[in-house]
């Protein structure tokens, strides 16, 4: 289990993602009695990333919400299933962690056929650079040494405020005014965890130079 003590504020409360995780942890177990790739569930996560995309384009906003959900279970199985049957992997990592990034890219490309708007994409692209960053930022420090899981923007909350913002834009009947007020948060606060993990790394470099 992950250690969440002292990572700072995140959006999720601290005993939801516990709760989850623990949940998860139970299920992986039966999926490595089942012999389960950790692997195979990074790609259905990629799949389930691209249906995403192609259903936001196709304006099927909610079957995309579905295939959301199903992304994120399969973004915490994989590592789940990875570490309880004793399959962690150099490879397994990076190819978990790249295909992340592609299933995003998809979504945020969905986002942009549907829209087509100039302004929308430049959000949309603020919005995946943020998204990459706080993942970058993270890899980058911890190939120093250094810990950085924090920030109040990281994979969990951007899947659940995708999911949770269509579904209000859905029921609310404006989906275009909802959804990009959803990629504008998204653009705003993913960048501001990346700079959160930048500074953190800053405060640990002279925490050790006192010392």
């Amino acid at each position: 289990m992950v250690n969440y003590e002292n990572k700072g504020f995140r959006f999720l409360p601290r005993k939801l993602i516990i709760f989850t995780l623990t949940v998860f942890d139970r299920i992986s177990l039966i999926l490595v009695r089942l012999k389960l790739s950790p692997n195979f569930l990074s790609f259905l996560g990629l799949v389930s990333g691209i249906l995403v995309g192609i259903l936001f384009a196709t304006r099927h906003p909610f079957w995309a919400v579905i295939f959301i959900a199903f992304s994120g279970i399969l973004d915490i199985l994989d590592g789940k299933v990875a570490a309880n049957g004793n399959k962690k992997t150099v490879f397994g990592a990076i190819f978990d962690s790249s295909l992340d990034r592609y299933s995003e890219f998809a979504i945020y490309l969905g986002l942009a056929f549907y829209f087509k708007n100039w302004w929308v994409l430049l959000l949309l692209a603020l919005a995946f650079l943020g998204s990459t960053m706080v993942s970058y930022t993270r890899a980058r420090a911890e190939s120093l040494g250094i810990d950085c899981r924090l920030g109040i923007m990281q994979r969990a909350e951007r899947m659940v405020l995708l999911m949770f913002g269509t579904l209000v834009a859905i029921i609310s009947g404006y989906f275009d005014a909802v959804m990009i007020g959803v990629i504008i948060f998204l653009a705003v606060i993913s960048n501001f965890t990346a700079w959160q993990r930048i500074a953190y790394v800053y405060k640990i470099e002279k925490g050790k130079e006192a010392s």
